[in-house]
């Protein structure tokens, strides 16, 4: 599925609830499931200037173990971004809850792009690429007008919490 493999695995369940750790191939694989458009927001969360937490919803793209999202450069997580990447991700998906902690950093790539701009359109919102930036009709009403920048979350551990029996609640580090 993608080049995203645990260094490490907690089981963060207690002993006495008798549960295994999940399984991160199982969780990846709910996680790509997960598609984005109205009523299935993620949740960016950035640093301000002044080090308060900054918490967006947006849609998203999961791609080669990474997680995409667009931007404008105006807005307040781009400006965030630029200044510090560290950032969370919270996604509540369909049999999980699971939040990802990473760097988010501007994707300039062409070809990255057009894959990105082929995800969102294949959910239908009618983006296309147009070199390091992606252009669509319309957006989110917060997005603020096109085109929008590509950002890229390089997961650096991720936590879920199984929300179906049996239950459990497993964190994986990645790098």
């Amino acid at each position: 599925m993608s080049e995203l493999k645990p260094l490490r695995v907690k089981n963060l369940s207690l002993p006495e609830y008798g549960l295994e750790a999940l399984d991160w191939e199982d969780v990846e694989q709910a996680v790509a499931a997960a598609v984005a458009g109205p009523g299935r927001s993620w949740f960016l969360t950035t640093l301000n200037p002044d080090g308060a937490p900054h918490t967006t919803g947006f849609g998203h793209a999961w791609l080669d173990g990474a997680v995409y999202f667009t931007t404008g450069p105006a807005i307040r997580k781009t400006r965030n971004l630029e200044a510090d990447p560290r950032c969370t991700v919270a996604a509540p998906i369909d049999g999980y809850d699971v939040t990802f902690d990473g760097e988010a950093h501007r994707v300039t790539d062409a070809a990255v792009i057009e894959r990105i701009a082929a995800v969102y359109a294949g959910v239908g919102w009618p983006a296309v690429a147009e070199g390091d930036v992606i252009s669509a009709p319309f957006s989110a009403p917060s997005a603020g007008p096109g085109p929008w920048q590509v950002f890229r979350v390089d997961v650096l551990a991720a936590v879920a919490l199984k929300s179906e029996e049996p239950y459990g609640a497993t964190k994986w580090w990645f790098g």
